[in-house]
């Protein structure tokens, strides 16, 4: 298909090629009996960039998600049919979400609109709606390709649905962030959700190889292909960016071994959104591996984090919560020993305060769990919910002055102190009339083994029961 990029809207044509750019369909050709690659593409100029110039113009040229794009895979079949629907394409960067949309149009013998949310508005999305008119009118097939769509506000995205819904053109919108909570309720209801992977490093190997041969350059060691496919951490483009660089620095050498990767790449971080899903899902694998007693695992994603460059002080206090979450009165040293972390980080920085949510990290992840304490203040909150703000019973109010005593303030009440066992057996403590079953029951391990036989001793001490036999 041979590609062109026109420039629209007069006195703003600078900008708005910024904004928008309009892809007419493939030749007749694609469409013969005779066997067509899928979607393909007029290849770049030889000086484009390598990631422009390896970018795959056929959809057997695409490297991963085997998941979509495998025999009797959903997008597959929608290339083969060459019927594109209407689409979200979620993933990280450089898995191919723009590539998937150039060679969808191209298959589908439609003109490509595309759209960049970072910098288009309402009008450019009015005006893109007048091109696909104008393509309606002479029988082609139009495709709205939106950027960043995540970065679109409610009334631009609105803005989408009547065309959507009528067919006047066929919606692809690209995303980092989890469509559920970045795309409007309504233009996700009309569009398939398709979720891309990061690539692995088996295919990142490939995309190595096709790279070498396209600069002919020297070969990598096995040890510093590796160590530049984790450094790509599965971001194609990445990859391809750091490695152009990497041949332009080392010049002519038999081979490129890991220390002139290193020299050439410099310390450099992993792939990490700070505020997006790859964040929350990695704090996310961390709480969940301290709650299933993995600290393996917990150490792990720690790293991850730490790694990636999450704020060590955010780490701190999700350790904090994990320690009364899930541990809870089981081990209430845990909560101490996390309140410790904080406070070391805080006194020695990174990275020598990294060490100490390491230890905070492996002792929670080993100590004895309960989410008890969690349920019982979900059930209190519920129940004043339920009930509202019941008063308090006059023999559990403050009776400071005359009159409040005069009111009968402080009437009837038993002071815990003055019982036997420092219990008073059948007093209420709850407003008259509210009595919910337990709220707080804890599990039998750890301390808190200890405190539901104390637990179920008091509370068949105030039934009348045997012990034990309530609670």
């Amino acid at each position: 298909m041979a590609i062109s990029v026109a420039w629209l809207w007069g006195r703003n044509a600078r900008k708005s090629a910024e904004n928008r750019r309009v892809m007419p369909p493939q030749q007749e050709a694609l469409f013969d009996d005779s066997p067509q690659p899928i979607g393909a593409a007029a290849p770049p100029s030889a000086g484009a960039p390598l990631a422009e110039r390896l970018r795959p113009r056929t959809l057997d040229e695409v490297i991963g998600q085997a998941h979509l794009l495998g025999p009797g895979q959903p997008l597959r079949v929608a290339f083969e049919q060459r019927r594109p629907h209407s689409m979200i394409l979620w993933g990280p960067p450089g898995v191919g979400k723009t590539t998937l949309a150039r060679i969808l149009a191209g298959t589908a013998g439609a003109q490509l609109i595309v759209l960049s949310a970072v910098l288009a508005g309402v009008k450019d999305i009015r005006e893109a709606v007048e091109q696909a008119q104008a393509a309606q009118r002479t029988g082609r097939r139009t495709i709205v390709f939106v950027d960043e769509v995540h970065r679109f506000n409610k009334a631009q995205q609105d803005a989408f649905l009547p065309h959507v819904e009528s067919g006047l053109f066929t919606f692809i919108g690209a995303t980092t962030e989890n469509p559920s909570f970045e795309v409007n309720s309504a233009l996700l209801s009309r569009a398939t959700v398709h979720v891309l992977e990061a690539l692995g490093e088996a295919d990142l190997l490939r995309l190595v190889a096709r790279a070498q041969a396209e600069l002919a350059a020297p070969p990598l060691t096995a040890e510093a292909a590796q160590q530049l496919a984790a450094y790509a951490d599965g971001d194609a483009r990445r990859l391809l960016n750091a490695y152009e660089n990497l041949v332009a620095q080392v010049g002519a050498v038999d081979q490129i071994d890991a220390a002139a990767l290193k020299r050439a790449l410099g310390a450099q971080l992993r792939r990490y959104d700070k505020g997006g899903d790859a964040f929350y899902d990695t704090i996310s694998a961390l709480h969940k591996s301290v709650r299933g007693s993995d600290p393996d695992a917990a150490l792990y994603w720690l790293a991850r984090m730490l790694d990636g460059g999450a704020d060590a002080r955010y780490i701190a206090r999700r350790l904090i919560r994990m320690a009364s979450e899930d541990i809870g009165n089981a081990d209430p040293r845990a909560l101490q020993i996390a309140l410790d972390a904080a406070a070391t980080y805080e006194r020695l920085g990174s990275p020598e305060g990294e060490l100490t949510l390491a230890q905070a990290t492996v002792y929670l992840a080993v100590a004895p769990k309960s989410n008890a304490v969690y349920v019982a203040w979900k059930r209190a909150q519920a129940l004043v919910a339920q009930h509202g703000s019941q008063p308090v019973p006059k023999h559990l109010r403050n009776a400071p002055t005359r009159l409040m005593k005069a009111l009968g303030h402080g009437d009837g009440y038993r002071y815990a102190h003055d019982e036997p066992d420092a219990f008073a057996a059948g007093e209420t403590y709850f407003p008259d009339g509210l009595a919910p079953p337990p709220l707080y029951e804890p599990v039998p391990r750890g301390l808190e083994l200890r405190i539901g036989e104390k637990l179920a001793a008091l509370r068949a001490t105030a039934t009348g029961a045997p012990d034990g036999a309530s609670g």
